[in-house]
């Protein structure tokens, strides 16, 4: 693994050298060399490339193209770094500005992975604003490690699940709902091709399928 990291890093050099030092293509290449220390500077950069398509300027098709064979990062990583990085700039720009680049404590400074936690768990219903705000805490200000913050956020969202008896009620009702509403739709259909009851049964079969499916 340590031979593939230096002959990645050893590939990034050879580029960069026969590149415009003032360049943005010269910066992301800088950037993805200190890649773990340095992630937001290279999600800023790519988010420039993947906005304006400049990766078709230097010779690529698509992002992933660039991506892979000029800096070494797969799709999934690079997609995980502009959303990491957007998130940042849309909900928390103040993570971005260089007063707190130059007071935060290396140690503390969240990895993109972390930042990607926090971007699911904004969009998670079940987590309130207070969740968020902790969350937010223990990943800028505590630099709590990322699977540990994880693996805690995974556990509150199956304890939500679990306290939520309304929630869960309701889920259980609308699948007893559906299997009568199922039930009912096979008899509606056999009492259709056999003519076997009274047509007044088919009409009562017929109105309490409907008034069932007004209950979903």
């Amino acid at each position: 693994m340590d031979a593939h990291k230096s002959k990645s890093l050893q590939n990034i050099e050879e580029k960069m050298q026969d590149m415009d030092e003032s360049s943005l293509r010269y910066h992301i290449l800088e950037s993805a060399k200190s890649f773990k220390t340095s992630w937001v500077s290279l999600g800023r950069a790519l988010y420039s490339v993947w906005k304006d398509k400049l990766y078709k300027d230097w010779g690529f098709n698509t992002l992933e193209g660039y991506t892979s064979k000029e800096i070494g990062i797969k799709k999934p990583t690079a997609m995980k770094l502009l959303r990491s990085y957007y998130f940042l700039e849309k909900e928390e720009p103040q993570y971005l500005t260089k007063e707190y680049e130059e007071s935060a404590n290396p140690v503390s400074v969240p990895t993109y992975e972390s930042v990607d936690l926090l971007r699911k768990a904004k969009n998670n219903k079940i987590l309130d604003n207070q969740d968020y705000t902790n969350l937010k805490k223990d990943i800028f200000e505590k630099g709590r490690d990322t699977q540990a913050v994880k693996k805690d956020l995974t556990t509150l969202i199956r304890q939500r699940k679990e306290i939520d008896p309304e929630e869960s009620h309701e889920k259980e009702r609308a699948g007893v709902v559906k299997r009568y509403l199922n039930v009912l739709k096979s008899m509606k259909k056999e009492i259709e091709i056999t003519k076997l009851l009274p047509p007044t049964l088919l009409k009562e079969t017929e109105s309490l399928i409907n008034k069932l499916e007004e209950e979903i």
